[in-house]
C-alpha cells in the first residue's frame, strides 16, 4: 500500500483558503480567519490515490461529502466557493 509522506504535500495557502496536513492521509480546510470549512483524507481507490473532500457546517450537523477527486488540488477548489 502507497501512502504519502507527510512532507510531500507542504502546507498550503491558496484562494484564501489554508490547508494543513494533520497527518499522512488527512488535511484541514480553514479560511484565513481560521473558521474550519472542512477537511480533505487521501486514500487508495483500486491502487491509484485519490482525495475526498468533506464540508463541516456546524458541531451539531454531520459532514457533507463534496466529491472524491484526482487530485488535491481539485479537492482544495471545491471549497472556493463554500
Amino acid at each position: 500500500m502507497t501512502t504519502l509522506a507527510f512532507t510531500e504535500i507542504p502546507t498550503l495557502n491558496r484562494f484564501g483558503i489554508a490547508l494543513v496536513q494533520l497527518h499522512d492521509e488527512l488535511w484541514r480546510v480553514t479560511r484565513g480567519s481560521g473558521e474550519v470549512l472542512g477537511y480533505i483524507e487521501s486514500f487508495l481507490d483500486r491502487g491509484h490515490r485519490r482525495f475526498r473532500a468533506k464540508r463541516m457546517f456546524t458541531a451539531q450537523r454531520p459532514s457533507l461529502p463534496l466529491g472524491e477527486f484526482w487530485s488535491i488540488d481539485d479537492a482544495v477548489d471545491c471549497f472556493r466557493f463554500s
